[in-house]
């Protein structure tokens, strides 16, 4: 029953009422991206939603412009990071545009993490069971990999361990939390997200 109404109506509530106190704090953030390091202040790309339905995601853009075919997999350190991109992404608030997502539908506040098309058509049997829930902002694997990129900085091959280590073991989370999913869950996510922990 939360999966079915109760999810979306706390995703919608939560997004109206936060967005407009949002939008002071969003534009200071948009002038901060742009006067680091020019335009476009956004980052919008093509990710996998609910039913495998593609949805452009938004975020505050962290990186220098992208060269078609570059790696979608960033580590510490990255040189492609701007120094107002490291401050955003340490607070994770590049992420606060995706609120809109929220808003219209295409993402929850919690729920997997929405993959890009390449890594989305890997799911297989039970694991595309992970796209009957609406990509979140935060959840379980999530959490889990906070220090995600910390961890692929150690790695000799970063794409190889994120595709064979760390992507399997967040589909795995990711179901669990589809089979287990609940209101209060949820509120646990979004808390421990606004607390750093």
């Amino acid at each position: 029953m939360y999966l079915r109404y109760g999810k979306r109506l706390l995703d919608f509530t939560v997004a109206l009422v936060s967005l407009p106190f949002l939008l002071l704090p969003g534009a200071l953030l948009a002038v901060a991206v742009w006067a680091g390091s020019g335009r476009p202040v956004f980052y919008r790309q093509e990710r996998v939603g609910r039913g495998g339905k593609p949805f452009r995601i938004a975020k505050f853009r962290t990186m220098v412009v992208r060269a078609p075919g570059d790696s979608t997999v960033t580590v510490a350190g990255d040189t492609r990071m701007t120094s107002v991109g490291r401050f955003l992404r340490r607070c994770k608030l590049d992420e606060l545009p995706q609120l809109w997502n929220v808003l219209v539908g295409d993402m929850s506040l919690v729920g997997p993490r929405p993959d890009v098309p390449g890594y989305a058509d890997r799911l297989q049997g039970e694991a595309r069971r992970v796209l009957e829930l609406r990509p979140g902002i935060t959840g379980p694997a999530t959490l889990a990999y906070r220090n995600e990129e910390d961890i692929l900085s150690h790695q000799p091959d970063p794409v190889r361990y994120n595709d064979e280590v760390i992507w399997p073991d967040k589909v795995r989370l990711n179901l669990e939390y589809l089979d287990a999913a609940s209101l209060g869950k949820d509120l646990g996510y979004v808390w421990r997200t606004a607390l750093g922990k």
